[in-house]
């Protein structure tokens, strides 16, 4: 890769949204609009227990409907569990629907296929399933209690903790022997839901060959294709899976819930079936991220100086094993430099749906802990909260909390920008506070393909095969522009099906701009280099005779006219025939990313309702290839940020069931809940990244909920270390002290 280039034209401009138009005016199609012929509708009976062991499930009235084509069950579906299938596919495969037991309240037990909708709910109402309840638990502290009910057996961490993961380094006796003050406290968040506004959709046409066409909304759709052959042990050249538009996902459409559902029903109908959940299937029986339980230990010098944290965190996972384990544990510190720590994390079993990827997976919880635990010692020692970051602040060089050392990183910048903003210098009024805290993501590379083509009139076609959820077809767009020299609107960008372009990961890891960008920058190159060949095809010349400059090839000798690239395009069948070039790449290099955020509250003593008055949210994005959809993520991430602290979780009644399966008692925070939040990009450059990339969609939400919390503790002048922050705790907390902040 080249060195971080400077002078752009295209990158860093705020470009029209290439799907802006289509999505405004509805043409956009999601998986739900689409309509096949003879496509019946689908509908899943689901478990009304946590927790119970299946005894019957008799299909016959609903078979016996009319206008039913198809009724399936477990039964329908290969039984893995004594197959060389690895643990994850199982409990994939069980997820999709139950066997022997089901396991949290939403379990498919069965689905139906039908004429309508309404027919195929009837349907679904119709089977009858003779259930045996069986004791559940809903918590971490419920599940690793010594008498708890165990819901797998021989799990790796012993009873229902399935996996633990520790991190340590230096000796924590001798650093906590070195502090001279030390703040102990324990902390806990709810499950909490990504709260995308499209529910999950598929459609499924399955031929009598067995071979399989699958439409849907994903993050990833060879991702799709690769489980669903898995949990049915079919291969995955036996499905095309073609991506639909995506309304939304935060990390919570990267797996499989309905696919092979649809893929089974329409085996059996012999007609195209479409799975769409409803809004309370949504809440019931996808995952949400994990609720907590959380210490933590900190020591640190007079100075200001963090010498030794010893922490823990409990994570649900759900169901099944699997949640956000490393990303937790992993992120826990990753901000600072601190020498001697120990932080040890429990992935465990309980239960609820299987929780699932949501935005910097496992990082929020951790960085609320954490950050809430430093703002005190900050209050305790009489120093700046910013400034005691910034005492402590990993910096280029640095040994990295969880492993290799730190190339150039921008968290010292965000967190001067925050310093030295006007919200930060601004006065605060009655029962108003501030809070500040700072978080870490990774971001990822991972594997990238890209298709670049020139037709005869010389525009460019991009194909990818990553779903656009942040902006990635804008981007694409941007970066092929700068790469040839060219206008913009010249360039189409598709995000083609599994069979019309090489293999993609994930639209997610804050992946997407970093690994298709530096793709395409090798691919551009490469075609680059053979349109210049081209051109002295062209003119009997040797190809070191050839530049490229300004979207035109030309002779460095200036003796002939350039070329343009419709005047190669024109010519190509006498040149080499078609241009187009396909580049795959496992992109390494991925920056990590760095955000600070300072929030100010107001809290009503007399009601407990905080209200969020003021937001600023500084991010390292390396480079900005779309400043207004890198200000959109992080905007976002505040938004979602502060909906986590203050309002949103689930709520579970003592039988298991949930208990606000909607968006009316599943409180998201809407407009009018939030305040302008201002944002301040900063651009310190990825130098592993031919334009600095780092990624961004994942670090704005992780320091929001510390953020929250630790200006509500300012206000309140209590600490709160359990969220969401709710006006029942805060009038159980004494409400606000009514004081002016100064």
């Amino acid at each position: 890769m080249t060195d971080v280039q400077q002078g752009y034209k295209w990158v860093g401009t705020r470009s029209i949204r290439p799907d802006g138009l289509d999505k405004v005016t509805g043409r956009a199609q999601f998986s739900a609009d689409l309509m096949l012929s003879g496509m019946l509708e689908g509908a899943v009976a689901r478990s009304p227990h946590a927790h119970a062991r299946i005894l019957s499930i008799d299909t016959a009235a609903a078979e016996a409907m009319p206008g039913v084509h198809a009724v399936v069950t477990g039964a329908d579906f290969p039984d893995l569990t004594d197959s060389d299938a690895a643990a994850d596919v199982i409990n994939r495969s069980l997820n999709v629907i139950a066997r022997d037991r089901v396991l949290y309240h939403g379990h498919p037990v069965a689905a139906v296929a039908a004429t309508s909708r309404e027919l195929a709910r009837a349907a679904a109402d119709a089977i009858e399933v003779t259930y045996e309840v069986l004791p559940h638990v809903l918590t971490v502290d419920q599940a690793m209690a010594a008498d708890a009910p165990i819901l797998h057996e021989g799990l790796e961490g012993g009873g229902n903790v399935a996996k633990t993961l520790t991190l340590d380094r230096g000796d924590l006796e001798i650093g906590l022997a070195e502090a001279d003050m030390v703040v102990e406290r324990e902390f806990t968040t709810k499950p909490v839901h990504q709260g995308y506004i499209e529910p999950h959709a598929t459609v499924a046409e399955t031929n009598a060959d067995g071979r399989c066409h699958i439409w849907v909304s994903s993050q990833g759709h060879f991702s799709i294709r690769a489980q669903t052959a898995a949990v049915l042990a079919r291969d995955v050249s036996r499905f095309k899976v073609t991506p639909a538009e995506i309304g939304g996902g935060f990390g919570g459409k990267t797996t499989i819930y309905l696919e092979p559902l649809a893929v089974v029903l329409s085996a059996k109908a012999g007609r195209p079936v479409r799975l769409v959940m409803g809004r309370g299937d949504v809440f019931r029986a996808s995952g949400p991220t994990s609720g907590t339980s959380i210490r933590v230990k900190m020591g640190a010098t007079n100075d200001g100086r963090i010498v030794a944290c010893d922490a823990t965190i409990a994570l649900e996972a759900g169901a099944f094993p699997g949640g956000p384990l490393n990303g937790a544990v992993m992120t826990f510190l990753a901000c600072y430099d601190i020498p001697n720590f120990l932080v040890e994390g429990h992935d465990v079993v309980c239960n609820k749906p299987k929780v699932h990827a949501y935005r910097a997976p496992g990082a929020p919880m951790a960085a609320f802990a954490v950050e809430s635990v430093i703002d005190e010692v900050a209050a305790a020692l009489d120093i700046d909260p910013i400034e005691l970051r910034l005492r402590n602040a990993a910096v280029e060089g640095t040994q990295s909390y969880y492993g290799p050392p730190f190339a150039r990183i921008g968290l010292v910048e965000t967190l001067e920008a925050i310093r030295d903003s006007d919200h930060y210098q601004s006065p605060l009024g009655p029962n108003q506070g501030r809070g500040v805290g700072s978080g870490f993501w990774f971001n990822m590379g991972g594997n990238s393909s890209v298709t670049v083509s020139v037709d005869d009139a010389g525009g460019v076609s991009v194909l990818t095969g990553s779903p656009d959820i942040g902006g990635s077809r804008a981007s694409a767009a941007l970066i092929t522009a700068e790469e040839f020299g060219i206008d913009l609107d010249a360039i189409r960008v598709t995000v083609a099906d599994t069979e019309s372009v090489g293999f993609n990961d994930v639209t997610g890891g804050s992946r997407t701009a970093h690994a298709t960008s530096a793709v395409l920058a090798i691919a551009c190159e490469q075609l680059r280099a053979d349109l210049c060949s081209r051109a002295a095809a062209t003119w009997s010349c040797e190809n070191d005779d050839v530049e490229w400059v300004d979207g035109r090839a030309q002779r460095t000798d200036g003796s002939v006219p350039p070329l343009s690239l419709r005047d190669i395009a024109r010519n190509a069948a006498r040149t080499g025939g078609p241009i187009s070039i396909t580049t795959t790449e496992n992109t390494r290099g991925a920056g990590p990313g760095f955000a600070t955020q300072v929030i100010d509250v107001e809290v009503d003593p007399e009601t407990g309702v905080v209200s969020v008055i003021r937001a600023t949210t500084a991010q390292d994005a390396g480079r900005a290839l779309h400043p207004s959809y890198v200000e959109g993520q992080m905007q976002g991430g505040v938004a979602q940020g502060i909906g986590w602290a203050l309002n949103e979780e689930y709520v579970h009644n003592d039988d298991g069931t949930l208990d606000n399966p909607s968006f009316l008692d599943y409180r998201m925070p809407v407009a009018s809940d939030l305040p302008m939040i201002d944002t301040i990009i900063v651009e310190v450059p990825n130098p592993k990244h031919p334009y600095g990339v780092r990624g961004v969609g994942e670090t704005g939400i992780v320091p929001t909920l510390a953020a929250v919390a630790n200006a509500v503790s300012d206000a309140a002048g209590t600490r709160f270390a359990d969220l969401p922050i709710t006006p029942v705790r805060v009038l159980a907390e004494g409400g606000a002290t009514g004081d002016e902040s100064p």
